[in-house]
């Protein structure tokens, strides 16, 4: 009997060390170790700040299918979804950052942001780029790398008509700050 109290009392300490633990900021290895890969396919989705710009990375892939045409257009295709959720995820910390901001008279209902953040990660996916692609000689699995410029994202709201103006100005005023930020690991 008294060992079973111990036992439980050395399983509830450890099951609090564990959660003390997971309290913490989650750290993900985003590193596949894939040998001969190029960095992009190991890394992952990313937001990058270095000299070319500030880009959008999207890695998508495609196991073998019998016919190479198919599996590049899959993995490119998924290299695009991957981006389009690195972009949603941009536009969701900007809209998130104008509200934080609370811009008098300028609020926007948390529906219309959600709707115009799908409308703009839409329309910005047609500037998107496939910049990579690499196979596997172990797996015959294809990689793809999707490349979008914040630059595109500017002149693709610049055309957007039905969005809010304050909105509009916030990223205008803001946006670069933020995509740096998030290129940093900040957000």
């Amino acid at each position: 009997m008294q060992a079973t109290k111990l036992t439980a009392a050395w399983a509830m300490a450890a099951a609090l060390v564990l959660l003390a633990g997971c309290a913490g900021q989650t750290r993900v290895e985003s590193n596949l170790h894939i040998k001969g890969a190029p960095d992009w396919v190991n890394k992952g989705p990313a937001v990058i700040k270095n000299k070319k710009g500030r880009l959008f990375h999207g890695v998508g892939s495609a196991p073998p299918m019998g016919d190479r045409s198919l599996q590049t257009d899959t993995a490119d295709n998924r290299a695009r979804a991957a981006l389009a959720r690195v972009l949603t995820s941009y536009m969701e910390v900007v809209s998130s950052d104008y509200a934080r901001a609370g811009v008098k008279g300028e609020t926007m209902p948390e529906q219309d942001i959600t709707r115009q953040i799908d409308s703009i990660s839409r329309v910005n996916l047609a500037g998107s780029r496939i910049i990579g692609r690499w196979r596997d000689k172990k797996t015959n699995v294809v990689y793809s790398l999707a490349e979008l410029d914040l630059k595109q994202v500017r002149k693709t709201l610049d055309g957007v008509k039905d969005m809010n103006e304050g909105f509009r100005n916030h990223m205008a005023t803001h946006g670069e700050n933020i995509f740096d930020r998030m290129a940093a690991g900040g957000e």
